[in-house]
């Protein structure tokens, strides 16, 4: 099977910056895609970022020139770095990666557990 496994977010004024880490392991022939997705209280689920396989990536509206998503292929592990943070940003983020697997049924989308991401005013 595949383990997606983030790191700590954590609790920052406004303004300021966090970095997301995410590394996927286990049964891995190759990943097309891996992103971050975040989810507020009380609100869906949203992409915030997204990198494909090509090297190109897209970002949220409302992200856009604060967060960058990057991604070490090689190391199958993504990355969020969150700049100039506002309240708004305040969710629990999800990495998520779609991995081609070489254990049977073992092909699909996977999640990270989820970290906490606090932005006081």
């Amino acid at each position: 099977q595949v383990q997606l496994v983030e790191s700590r977010g954590g609790s920052v004024q406004a303004g300021g910056s966090l970095r997301l880490s995410c590394a996927a392991s286990g049964s891995i022939v190759t990943i097309s895609a891996m992103g971050w997705y975040r989810q507020a209280p009380g609100k869906q689920r949203e992409l915030v970022a997204a990198t494909g396989g090509g090297g190109g990536t897209n970002h949220l509206d409302s992200v856009k020139g604060r967060f960058t998503i990057s991604r070490d292929v090689g190391k199958n592990t993504v990355s969020l770095q969150m700049d100039s943070l506002k309240p708004e940003d305040t969710a629990i983020y999800y990495c998520k990666a779609v991995v081609l697997s070489s254990s049977p049924w073992g092909t699909g989308d996977y999640w990270g557990q989820g970290t906490r991401v606090t932005v006081s005013s």
